[in-house]
């Protein structure tokens, strides 16, 4: 007997996120660029696991004050203003903005201060927000 131990948890972590790109449109170019993220964070991928868990965000993940939670309404803010509603309808398709913000915040942890200038400038909505 080998003293290969596989962790069951990631196997199916990495079959549902196979099925929200699926679903979301994402190629499998973004799937692994994704998974090869999530693997060696300890922590991102604990709240990887909990929102496929729960569908919502245990924001153990924390990168200069902000959470994966705060990414995500600056991604949903964003996403507002590029189609120019004020809000997101309908149409905008959340689970595609979720795996966005585990990248970002994969991304952020890397190079924090190219993200917290956009963050802090009023959740990257610039003095036209007021």
């Amino acid at each position: 007997m080998s003293g290969i131990v596989l962790d069951g948890r990631r196997i199916i972590a990495y079959e549902r996120l196979g099925q929200l790109c699926a679903y979301t449109g994402k190629d499998e170019t973004y799937l692994s660029a994704l998974w090869m993220e999530l693997i060696p964070d300890a922590d991102l991928m604990t709240d990887f696991m909990y929102y496929l868990d729960h569908h919502s965000f245990c924001n153990k993940t924390v990168c200069r004050g902000y959470s994966l939670t705060d990414l995500y309404f600056y991604k949903i803010r964003r996403y507002d203003v590029k189609r120019d509603a004020g809000k997101n309808n309908a149409d905008c398709n959340k689970e595609a903005l979720v795996l966005d913000t585990f990248m970002m915040m994969a991304d952020m942890k890397k190079d924090p201060d190219k993200y917290i200038n956009k963050l802090n400038d009023a959740m990257g909505q610039g003095m036209d927000l007021y």
